[in-house]
């Protein structure tokens, strides 16, 4: 299988088994998206343009890189290895916030229950239950989470030295991220935070007029101006430690290029906007009927990536920073997230979920930290929901970069877990082929450079 694109007038080819990526002159794309490489096109229509003689040339090129393996490459035809052990956890220490965010998956923080602070002794457990069930992995990844985690900053400081104390022990390493909308940060925070967590994650929505409409406080006031002191100082304190801002677009703000330009020009370089997920009727929902938009949205933000890439206002926008090279194995592409297999969550009352976005769903509860994962039908299912199994994703070019999508917005949409989100897909490959062309930008200008 062969996917062909154009953008910012360069032609490419990607060879979907292979991995390989090719950037076509325009013969070469003519040649395939005409199917004449494949016999199928006619003769006479190429000659319009080009020679007979260049056209045999061009063939033979195609035909070569076909008997290397790289262009219509055979599918791999193979389905994930042995169950792997868990390698992260997101920590809900508390379910309950700050802030009445309307597209809230999580219901303003309660989750559809109770509003709940996690304790240190279930916290504790959590982090035991991780460490015993890794297996040969060392390195491990604890995500704060909430609703607000900063409300119960006290037990994510004794847990972060929990952490540290019982990871020499099984010869292991946490690194520890924390989720928050910046509302309750300080400088004791900051400093704690900065000296244990490689990463925090900030979440802004951009502009103060698209921020303050969704982003509200309990008081119904926008948050923007309470929030944007707080993380300008946090990320200068952050120095050279990771930290990404991340951002939601909804159906309301669909020109969320500007967002992104808002929030860096407001000092911050390593971002993220993801796409609003939502029930259908809702006025935030992006809908098929809004794709075109948002595709042409992600190429105006393709050209600012690219007009301030090399500069002193450039960024690094998340969804554009694809390891074309280095990337997942094999394996992992096809089985993706890893949610309850690799990947848990954890309540305050230590009930165990295959991710976040489940909670609440008492359907999927696989557990609980006291008798361990019971529900091994619920692993299975999520185990079975790799790409190989997903008719949809078998026929699509972007399979092995998107491993199959979210599992929860499958769910969440179709009822089917083998079923993905359509709409999710169709801005998932308009990401990835901007990131190849700027992939393509950068070996550029790099050359240039030389």
């Amino acid at each position: 299988m062969v996917h062909l694109f154009e953008l910012d007038n360069k032609k490419f080819a990607v060879d979907v088994n292979s991995g390989i990526i090719h950037e076509l002159d325009d013969v070469a794309y003519d040649l395939l998206n005409m199917d004449y490489y494949k016999g199928k096109a006619n003769l006479e229509a190429l000659l319009v343009k080009y020679t007979k003689d260049v056209i045999d040339e061009v063939e033979a090129e195609l035909r070569e890189l076909e008997e290397q393996g790289v262009l219509y490459s055979q599918d791999n035809n193979i389905a994930p290895k042995i169950k792997p052990a868990l390698k992260a956890m997101c920590l809900n220490v508390a379910h309950d916030c700050n802030l009445t965010c309307q597209y809230c998956f999580a219901s303003q923080g309660d989750y559809k229950a109770k509003r709940s602070l996690m304790s240190l002794e279930t916290g504790k457990r959590a982090l035991d239950f991780l460490l015993r069930n890794s297996g040969s992995r060392n390195n491990l990844e604890v995500d704060f989470f909430g609703g607000e985690p900063l409300m119960n900053f006290d037990v994510v400081r004794e847990l972060v030295h929990y952490g540290r104390q019982e990871e020499k022990e099984y010869g292991k390493h946490f690194r520890f991220t924390i989720t928050t909308n910046a509302v309750l940060l300080d400088d004791e925070k900051m400093a704690f935070i900065n000296e244990h967590f490689d990463n925090i994650v900030l979440s802004l929505d951009g502009r103060k007029t698209v921020n303050d409409k969704i982003r509200k406080t309990l008081n119904g006031k926008g948050s923007y101006d309470l929030i944007i002191p707080k993380m300008k100082q946090a990320v200068e304190s952050r120095k050279d430690k990771s930290y990404f801002i991340r951002g939601t677009f909804t159906g309301e703000n669909l020109d969320f290029a500007k967002d992104v330009a808002h929030m860096r020009d407001l000092g911050f370089t390593k971002l993220s906007m993801e796409p609003v997920v939502t029930e259908p009727g809702n006025p935030l929902e992006i809908k098929a009927s809004d794709l075109d938009a948002v595709k042409n949205e992600y190429e105006n933000l393709y050209y600012l990536y690219k007009e301030r890439m090399g500069s002193d206002k450039d960024f690094n926008f998340f969804h554009f920073e694809m390891d074309l090279e280095n990337g997942p194995c094999l394996y992992k592409r096809i089985s993706g997230c890893g949610a309850g297999n690799e990947y848990v969550a954890i309540t305050p009352e230590g009930h165990i979920y295959p991710c976040h976005q489940f909670v609440g769903d008492t359907d999927f509860i696989m557990g609980d930290l006291e008798t361990g994962i019971l529900r091994k039908d619920i692993q299975d299912v999520f185990y079975g929901s790799n790409v190989m199994e997903k008719a949809d994703c078998r026929q699509c070019w972007a399979k092995y970069f998107c491993s199959g999508g979210c599992h929860a917005n499958a769910y969440n949409f179709n009822k089917d877990f083998l079923k993905p989100y359509r709409i999710g897909c169709e801005m998932e490959k308009k990401r990835i082929e901007c990131a190849i062309r700027l992939k393509s930008e950068r070996i550029d200008r790099n050359d240039y450079q030389d």
